[in-house]
């Protein structure tokens, strides 16, 4: 029997293939658990309209992905922290600090998405790289400056 599967299932296939599986596979699991269901003639005119849309709306979601990260490319962020004397930050500069920063900026970054090696512990100017959806990068320059340069607390 052919079907067409509603849900990726392992060891036969993804949503929106179609499959020959054996009847009593179809008729008594994947059919009532709406899993799958058969590839009528009707079902699959739907279903190459189903996957025109997901292909209609795949290129718009990566034309978007595309201008986020054009926009993104080559932007310094600022940070203005607490640091001693030598440079040394008080709190160091994390993934999740520069998503908050990006979000507040108007860029949906999530801090996953944010490649570094480790959290930034000084002053100074540091490429960091961002990694979107559909494997596109963007780089950025973080800005690492003291809020009140050479100046010792309590001075």
């Amino acid at each position: 029997m052919k079907v067409i599967l509603l849900k990726d299932i392992d060891n036969l296939g993804k949503k929106y293939e179609v499959r020959s599986i054996k009847d009593g596979y179809a008729r008594n699991f994947l059919i009532p658990n709406e899993l799958a269901k058969p590839a009528t003639k009707s079902a699959m005119v739907e279903l190459k309209d189903i996957k025109k849309k997901a292909e209609q709306s795949a290129e718009e979601h990566l034309i978007g992905i595309q201008k986020i990260a054009s926009k993104l490319d080559g932007q310094e962020i600022e940070f203005l922290v607490n640091a001693g004397t030598d440079g040394q930050l008080f709190e160091s500069i994390t993934s999740p600090k520069i998503s908050k920063k990006l979000v507040e900026m108007g860029f949906a970054i999530k801090k996953d998405q944010i490649i570094l090696e480790k959290p930034i512990k000084e002053l100074g100017e540091f490429p960091v790289k961002i990694v979107l959806d559909h494997h596109l990068e963007a780089n950025i320059t973080l800005i690492i400056e003291s809020e009140a340069p050479n100046e010792l607390p309590g001075e």
